[in-house]
Protein backbone atom coordinates (compact mmCIF):
# COMPACT_ATOMS: atom_id res chain seq x y z
CA UNK A 1 0.00 0.00 0.00
CA UNK A 2 2.81 2.45 1.04
CA UNK A 3 4.48 1.45 -2.16
CA UNK A 4 1.41 1.96 -4.63
CA UNK A 5 0.93 5.69 -2.90
CA UNK A 6 5.01 6.72 -3.41
CA UNK A 7 4.49 5.91 -7.14
CA UNK A 8 0.72 7.88 -7.09
CA UNK A 9 2.72 10.60 -6.06
CA UNK A 10 5.70 10.04 -8.23
CA UNK A 11 2.92 9.98 -11.33
CA UNK A 12 1.23 13.09 -9.82
CA UNK A 13 4.64 15.02 -9.42
CA UNK A 14 5.68 14.06 -12.91
CA UNK A 15 2.60 15.36 -14.48
CA UNK A 16 2.09 18.42 -12.73
CA UNK A 17 5.82 19.26 -13.58
CA UNK A 18 4.84 18.32 -16.94
CA UNK A 19 2.60 20.98 -16.95
CA UNK A 20 4.21 23.81 -14.55
CA UNK A 21 7.44 24.26 -15.97
CA UNK A 22 6.66 25.66 -19.61
CA UNK A 23 4.24 27.99 -17.96
CA UNK A 24 6.88 28.76 -15.74
CA UNK A 25 9.61 29.51 -18.27
CA UNK A 26 6.69 31.22 -20.56
CA UNK A 27 6.07 33.71 -17.36
CA UNK A 28 9.52 34.07 -17.33
CA UNK A 29 10.10 35.08 -20.50
CA UNK A 30 7.39 37.65 -20.42
CA UNK A 31 9.32 39.46 -17.56
CA UNK A 32 12.07 39.78 -20.55
CA UNK A 33 11.43 42.38 -21.91
CA UNK A 34 13.44 44.92 -20.99
CA UNK A 35 17.38 43.69 -21.09
CA UNK A 36 18.73 42.80 -17.90
CA UNK A 37 15.85 43.12 -15.34
CA UNK A 38 12.65 41.47 -14.75
CA UNK A 39 9.85 44.01 -15.52
CA UNK A 40 6.18 43.71 -16.63
CA UNK A 41 6.57 46.14 -19.57
CA UNK A 42 5.40 43.47 -21.93
CA UNK A 43 1.92 43.16 -19.89
CA UNK A 44 1.80 47.11 -19.61
CA UNK A 45 1.75 46.87 -23.35
CA UNK A 46 -0.49 44.87 -23.90
CA UNK A 47 -2.68 45.95 -21.31
CA UNK A 48 -2.25 49.28 -23.47
CA UNK A 49 -3.17 48.14 -26.66
CA UNK A 50 -5.96 49.43 -28.19
CA UNK A 51 -6.85 45.97 -30.12
CA UNK A 52 -6.43 44.52 -26.96
CA UNK A 53 -8.64 46.18 -24.98
CA UNK A 54 -11.49 46.10 -28.50
CA UNK A 55 -10.94 42.08 -28.71
CA UNK A 56 -10.94 41.06 -25.08
CA UNK A 57 -14.10 43.64 -24.67
CA UNK A 58 -16.00 42.06 -27.90
CA UNK A 59 -14.81 38.39 -26.07
CA UNK A 60 -16.45 38.79 -22.82
CA UNK A 61 -19.68 40.71 -24.77
CA UNK A 62 -19.79 37.59 -26.59
CA UNK A 63 -19.12 34.69 -23.62
CA UNK A 64 -22.41 36.90 -21.87
CA UNK A 65 -24.71 36.98 -24.89
CA UNK A 66 -23.61 32.96 -25.67
CA UNK A 67 -24.29 31.93 -21.84
CA UNK A 68 -27.73 33.74 -21.63
CA UNK A 69 -28.86 31.94 -24.91
CA UNK A 70 -26.85 28.77 -23.41
CA UNK A 71 -29.28 28.59 -20.64
CA UNK A 72 -31.98 29.44 -22.20
CA UNK A 73 -31.66 26.70 -24.88
CA UNK A 74 -30.39 24.14 -21.93
CA UNK A 75 -32.08 24.86 -18.77
CA UNK A 76 -36.00 24.26 -20.32
CA UNK A 77 -34.64 21.34 -22.67
CA UNK A 78 -33.25 19.42 -19.95
CA UNK A 79 -35.47 19.97 -17.42
CA UNK A 80 -38.41 19.04 -19.81
CA UNK A 81 -36.77 15.69 -20.72
CA UNK A 82 -36.40 15.01 -17.54
CA UNK A 83 -39.55 15.93 -16.38
CA UNK A 84 -41.92 14.41 -19.71
CA UNK A 85 -39.91 12.31 -21.89
CA UNK A 86 -36.80 10.29 -19.93
CA UNK A 87 -36.70 7.63 -22.55
CA UNK A 88 -35.00 10.40 -25.18
CA UNK A 89 -31.89 11.00 -22.29
CA UNK A 90 -29.59 9.08 -24.43
CA UNK A 91 -30.88 10.79 -27.40
CA UNK A 92 -30.40 14.16 -25.80
CA UNK A 93 -26.93 13.23 -24.37
CA UNK A 94 -25.67 11.88 -28.16
CA UNK A 95 -27.06 15.19 -29.51
CA UNK A 96 -24.86 17.02 -27.21
CA UNK A 97 -21.78 15.20 -27.97
CA UNK A 98 -21.09 15.61 -30.96
CA UNK A 99 -19.62 19.34 -31.02
CA UNK A 100 -16.85 17.01 -29.26
CA UNK A 101 -16.85 14.87 -32.18
CA UNK A 102 -17.05 17.38 -35.64
CA UNK A 103 -14.66 20.01 -35.68
CA UNK A 104 -15.17 23.58 -35.38
CA UNK A 105 -13.68 24.54 -39.22
CA UNK A 106 -16.32 22.04 -40.17
CA UNK A 107 -19.30 24.04 -38.59
CA UNK A 108 -18.03 27.38 -39.07
CA UNK A 109 -17.56 26.15 -43.07
CA UNK A 110 -21.37 24.68 -42.72
CA UNK A 111 -22.08 28.17 -41.72
CA UNK A 112 -20.70 29.77 -43.92
CA UNK A 113 -22.11 27.83 -47.08
CA UNK A 114 -25.82 28.23 -45.36
CA UNK A 115 -25.55 31.53 -44.53
CA UNK A 116 -23.64 33.60 -46.74
CA UNK A 117 -25.08 36.87 -48.92
CA UNK A 118 -26.44 34.84 -51.94
CA UNK A 119 -28.52 32.52 -49.56
CA UNK A 120 -32.07 32.85 -48.59
CA UNK A 121 -30.76 33.91 -44.80
CA UNK A 122 -27.60 35.87 -45.59
CA UNK A 123 -26.77 36.42 -41.97
CA UNK A 124 -22.87 37.10 -43.50
CA UNK A 125 -23.68 39.97 -45.18
CA UNK A 126 -24.20 42.12 -41.72
CA UNK A 127 -21.60 43.13 -38.50
CA UNK A 128 -24.76 41.66 -36.51
CA UNK A 129 -26.11 38.65 -38.30
CA UNK A 130 -21.84 37.79 -38.23
CA UNK A 131 -22.02 38.33 -34.49
CA UNK A 132 -25.22 36.29 -34.15
CA UNK A 133 -23.80 33.56 -36.27
CA UNK A 134 -20.61 33.12 -34.30
CA UNK A 135 -22.64 33.46 -31.22
CA UNK A 136 -24.64 30.37 -32.23
CA UNK A 137 -21.27 28.54 -33.12
CA UNK A 138 -20.16 29.53 -29.50
CA UNK A 139 -23.18 28.01 -28.12
CA UNK A 140 -22.63 24.68 -29.86
CA UNK A 141 -19.30 24.50 -28.93
CA UNK A 142 -20.10 25.26 -25.18
CA UNK A 143 -23.30 23.02 -25.55
CA UNK A 144 -21.43 19.41 -23.92
CA UNK A 145 -20.56 21.53 -20.77
CA UNK A 146 -23.31 23.65 -20.50
CA UNK A 147 -25.76 20.85 -20.88
CA UNK A 148 -23.88 18.27 -17.94
CA UNK A 149 -23.28 20.65 -15.36
CA UNK A 150 -27.36 21.18 -15.86
CA UNK A 151 -28.30 17.80 -15.87
CA UNK A 152 -25.75 16.89 -12.71
CA UNK A 153 -28.18 19.98 -11.37
CA UNK A 154 -31.25 18.69 -12.34
CA UNK A 155 -30.23 15.16 -10.93
CA UNK A 156 -29.30 16.27 -7.17
CA UNK A 157 -33.02 17.73 -6.86
CA UNK A 158 -36.62 15.99 -6.51
CA UNK A 159 -38.31 17.70 -10.60
CA UNK A 160 -41.02 15.92 -10.38
CA UNK A 161 -42.18 16.84 -6.86
CA UNK A 162 -41.27 20.16 -6.97
CA UNK A 163 -43.12 20.70 -10.05
CA UNK A 164 -46.48 19.53 -8.26
CA UNK A 165 -45.64 21.67 -5.22
CA UNK A 166 -45.82 24.52 -7.76
CA UNK A 167 -48.46 23.40 -9.71
CA UNK A 168 -50.31 22.91 -6.92
CA UNK A 169 -50.15 26.63 -6.03
CA UNK A 170 -50.95 28.02 -9.20
CA UNK A 171 -47.73 28.08 -11.09
CA UNK A 172 -47.04 28.37 -14.81
CA UNK A 173 -44.20 26.41 -16.59
CA UNK A 174 -42.47 29.62 -16.98
CA UNK A 175 -42.70 30.73 -13.27
CA UNK A 176 -41.62 27.15 -12.50
CA UNK A 177 -38.83 27.15 -14.74
CA UNK A 178 -37.79 30.62 -13.36
CA UNK A 179 -38.61 30.43 -9.78
CA UNK A 180 -38.46 26.87 -8.80
CA UNK A 181 -36.21 25.15 -11.00
CA UNK A 182 -33.55 27.62 -11.94
CA UNK A 183 -32.74 28.91 -9.07
CA UNK A 184 -32.40 24.83 -7.64
CA UNK A 185 -30.01 25.05 -10.38
CA UNK A 186 -28.03 28.04 -10.06
CA UNK A 187 -25.06 26.78 -9.15
CA UNK A 188 -24.54 24.27 -12.00
CA UNK A 189 -25.86 27.07 -14.45
CA UNK A 190 -22.85 28.93 -13.10
CA UNK A 191 -20.29 25.95 -13.65
CA UNK A 192 -21.66 25.79 -17.01
CA UNK A 193 -20.91 29.31 -17.51
CA UNK A 194 -17.47 29.29 -16.58
CA UNK A 195 -16.73 26.95 -18.59
CA UNK A 196 -18.65 28.63 -21.77
CA UNK A 197 -16.70 31.99 -20.63
CA UNK A 198 -13.21 30.24 -21.05
CA UNK A 199 -14.29 28.22 -24.38
CA UNK A 200 -15.57 32.05 -25.64
CA UNK A 201 -12.39 33.64 -24.63
CA UNK A 202 -10.09 31.61 -25.98
CA UNK A 203 -11.51 30.37 -29.48
CA UNK A 204 -9.71 30.96 -32.83
CA UNK A 205 -10.77 28.90 -35.45
CA UNK A 206 -14.91 30.24 -35.81
CA UNK A 207 -13.63 34.04 -35.04
CA UNK A 208 -11.00 34.44 -37.63
CA UNK A 209 -13.21 32.51 -40.58
CA UNK A 210 -16.15 35.04 -39.93
CA UNK A 211 -13.64 37.73 -39.22
CA UNK A 212 -14.89 38.79 -36.37
CA UNK A 213 -12.99 41.18 -33.72
CA UNK A 214 -12.44 38.63 -31.29
CA UNK A 215 -9.58 38.06 -28.42
CA UNK A 216 -8.17 34.55 -30.20
CA UNK A 217 -7.37 36.01 -33.06
CA UNK A 218 -5.85 38.59 -31.89
CA UNK A 219 -3.20 36.20 -29.69
CA UNK A 220 -2.40 34.68 -33.04
CA UNK A 221 -1.73 38.13 -34.90
CA UNK A 222 0.00 39.10 -31.75
CA UNK A 223 2.08 35.57 -31.45
CA UNK A 224 3.31 36.45 -35.22
CA UNK A 225 4.61 39.56 -35.10
CA UNK A 226 6.28 40.32 -31.17
CA UNK A 227 8.24 38.34 -28.95
CA UNK A 228 7.98 39.15 -25.09
CA UNK A 229 4.17 40.20 -25.09
CA UNK A 230 2.67 36.71 -26.90
CA UNK A 231 4.45 35.34 -23.53
CA UNK A 232 2.37 38.09 -21.79
CA UNK A 233 -0.82 37.44 -23.32
CA UNK A 234 -0.62 33.63 -22.47
CA UNK A 235 0.00 34.17 -19.34
CA UNK A 236 -2.83 36.20 -18.79
CA UNK A 237 -4.87 33.72 -20.88
CA UNK A 238 -3.85 31.02 -18.78
CA UNK A 239 -5.09 32.95 -15.72
CA UNK A 240 -8.49 33.57 -17.15
CA UNK A 241 -9.06 29.91 -17.72
CA UNK A 242 -7.53 28.73 -14.38
CA UNK A 243 -9.54 31.63 -12.87
CA UNK A 244 -12.69 29.76 -14.32
CA UNK A 245 -11.41 26.73 -13.49
CA UNK A 246 -10.96 27.86 -9.22
CA UNK A 247 -14.70 29.54 -9.28
CA UNK A 248 -15.99 26.49 -10.34
CA UNK A 249 -14.56 24.64 -7.78
CA UNK A 250 -16.08 26.94 -5.26
CA UNK A 251 -19.42 27.44 -6.56
CA UNK A 252 -19.85 23.38 -6.89
CA UNK A 253 -19.50 23.29 -2.82
CA UNK A 254 -22.85 25.43 -2.45
CA UNK A 255 -24.56 22.42 -4.90
CA UNK A 256 -26.96 20.54 -3.35
CA UNK A 257 -26.33 16.58 -3.09
CA UNK A 258 -27.47 13.78 -5.25
CA UNK A 259 -29.86 11.78 -2.84
CA UNK A 260 -27.79 8.89 -1.83
CA UNK A 261 -24.84 10.95 -1.56
CA UNK A 262 -23.22 11.31 1.98
CA UNK A 263 -21.35 14.39 3.62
Amino acid sequence: MKINRIWSWLFFGIGALYFIFPLVSTAEFSLKMRRGAYTLDAYWTVLADPRFQQTFTYSVLMALATIAFGVLLVVPTAYWVRLKLPRWRPVLEFVTLLPLIIPPIVIVFGYIRLYNTSSWLPLTGSAMGTNLLLMFGYVILSLPYMYRAVDTGLRAIDVATLTEAAQSLGAGWITILARVILPNVAVAVLSGAFITFAIVIGEFVMAALLNRPSFGPYMQLLGANRAYEPAALAVIAFAITWGCMALIQFVSKFAPKAPGVQH
